[in-house]
């Protein structure tokens, strides 16, 4: 009969211990990979006059070091353009379905600032900055390159082509959190300016400049795994 009483008895021990051990650690934990989709709303500033926003789509994988120390890989296709080939002197006018790959590093305010006692820092954790590199395929549809009001006037260029290009970004994450207090989805508010290394996003070669892509992009992300991993310190307040 004792036997069965001190089984029983190191049993609830065993589940008080671990049923502790978990409690403590709410709040703390976090998932090391998420997947997500975004909208971009895009603008080439390049050598084109006229600003045309144009959409993309964009998919992700992200590893997160921390909570706040992310590393993303991202997709992006969609539509460029401007431009035009009436009003304008130059005549220039493009479209361009364009293929981007980007990987970069993310870090949010969270990491190295103290949130625990201050409702701005609390607010504050979740900006962040990003940088990396990435590659773009440029694929030329439509394109003007005489001019109807200069006789003569031609802009040369490629009509394929693709090159490497540094994602500049900053940007918010709006957090939500499980019943453990671990962040489960995140709705992220970026803006990104994309700085070209080759002069082909447009499909013009003309100017000293290169071209740059600037976007708005609204994402959500969702986290995937078991929230396994322990931060230093507690996530949300």
């Amino acid at each position: 009969m004792i036997k069965p009483i001190l089984k029983t008895t190191l049993l609830t021990l065993l589940f008080c211990y671990f049923a502790f051990i978990a409690k403590a650690q709410v709040g703390y934990n976090y998932a090391q990979y998420e997947i997500g989709t975004s909208v971009g709303f895009n603008k080439v500033y390049g050598d084109a006059e006229t600003l045309i926003t144009m959409p993309s789509i964009n998919f992700n994988f992200t590893y997160n070091a921390t909570p706040f120390t992310n590393f993303v890989f991202e997709a992006q296709l969609g539509k460029l353009r401007g431009g035009d080939s009436v009003l304008t002197k130059s005549g220039r006018y493009f479209n361009n379905d364009f293929v981007a790959f980007i990987f970069r590093g993310q870090l949010q305010f969270g990491e190295f600032l103290d949130y625990s006692n201050s409702k701005l820092n609390n607010a504050l954790k979740n900006l962040y900055v990003s940088a990396g590199i990435g590659v773009v395929r440029n694929n030329i549809t439509q394109i003007s390159r005489y001019s109807q009001q200069v006789p003569g006037f031609y802009t040369g260029g490629d009509d394929k082509s693709k090159g490497p290009f540094i994602p500049l970004r900053i940007g918010y994450e709006f957090k939500l959190y499980n019943t453990y207090s671990q962040p489960s989805v995140k709705i992220d508010v970026g803006y990104g300016y994309n700085y070209m290394l080759s002069d082909g996003l447009d499909g013009f070669a003309a100017g000293g400049k290169k071209d740059v892509l600037s976007q708005f992009t609204l994402g959500v992300k969702f986290a995937i795994g078991e929230a396994a991993i322990s931060y230093r310190k507690q996530i949300t307040y």
